[in-house]
């Protein structure tokens, strides 16, 4: 899609007020605290907890993706989809937090860990 050249690297932790927003790709070398918000038109990598809210493809775009690490999102956007929050969704959560993937797949948002 349009922006897939276009990325912002965040070093750092997107702290609780904070608003972190790109028209493209946003990688954040760092955490996401929960009452912090990331908001991008394309995708959303979180190189470390991911606990705020995320909201990919904040322009309509369906593909976007989010992946993040002690995947934990107090809420996930993908497009103009809203995630569940994490505790109605029907998994097993492992002990050991692990990265995971987020995407749109027959209109809903699903969650996968990535090997």
């Amino acid at each position: 899609y349009e922006n897939e050249e276009n990325a912002f690297y965040f070093r750092g932790t997107v702290r609780s007020g904070q608003t972190l927003e790109f028209p493209g790709n946003i990688v954040i070398l760092g955490d996401v605290n929960p009452g912090a918000y990331v908001i991008a038109s394309g995708d959303i990598i979180v190189m470390g907890r991911l606990h705020g809210v995320v909201h990919a493809g904040a322009e309509g775009e369906e593909r976007a993706t989010v992946i993040g690490a002690h995947f934990q999102p107090s809420q996930l956007r993908i497009a103009q989809y809203i995630g569940r929050s994490p505790d109605e969704l029907p998994r097993s959560r492992p002990k050991q937090p692990q990265t995971e993937k987020a995407y749109i797949k027959d209109g809903v948002i699903v969650i996968e860990p990535i090997l």
